[in-house]
């Protein structure tokens, strides 16, 4: 990824790494959707079609870009078909990652770093963040109540 943005992933997880469960979060918190929200709101943020369809909508003042191997057309909505299409999106600043697994997972090795909402309790699901603590260091705490903690971990790969 180059251009004039930094790709960042931010992530909501469980101490064992669950994202989801079915299409949808297992949990609700809405201290952490308002974390999200202030992070996001003027930015532009990246998601599969399946998180694109648990939300149901474009979220609002952010730059929609939704990744698929479909051929869709979605209101407010940008689609590319591979993450080196956002090379040709003329982006600037903060581009998130914001789910599910397979644009993490596509996508991680080339995140500057990770706003990681590390959940305190564990919830079932049937979907996991990619393993990512080999690549990534912890540098700081931003964020903490009694549900969870918010923390910045940068990517050591990139210098």
């Amino acid at each position: 990824m180059g251009g004039g943005f930094d790709l960042e992933a931010i992530v909501a997880m469980t101490p064992d790494r669950v994202i989801g469960k079915g299409n949808e979060l297992p949990w609700h918190l809405p201290e952490d959707l308002k974390q999200f929200k202030a992070r996001t709101t003027g930015h532009s943020i990246v998601m599969g079609r399946r998180t694109f369809d648990s939300i149901g909508r474009a979220l609002p003042n952010r730059r929609n870009i939704v990744l698929t191997r479909q051929k869709l057309e979605i209101p407010d909505v940008e689609i590319i078909h591979s993450l080196e299409d956002l090379n040709s999106l003329e982006l600037e600043g903060k581009v998130f990652l914001i789910g599910g697994a397979e644009v993490y997972r596509l996508g991680l090795n080339h995140c500057k770093g990770i706003y990681l909402t590390q959940l305190k309790q564990e919830y079932r699901g049937d979907v996991r963040f990619p393993e990512f603590r080999e690549t990534f260091v912890k540098t700081e705490g931003l964020f903490e109540n009694d549900d969870f903690t918010v923390s910045y971990w940068r990517n050591n790969s990139k210098k």
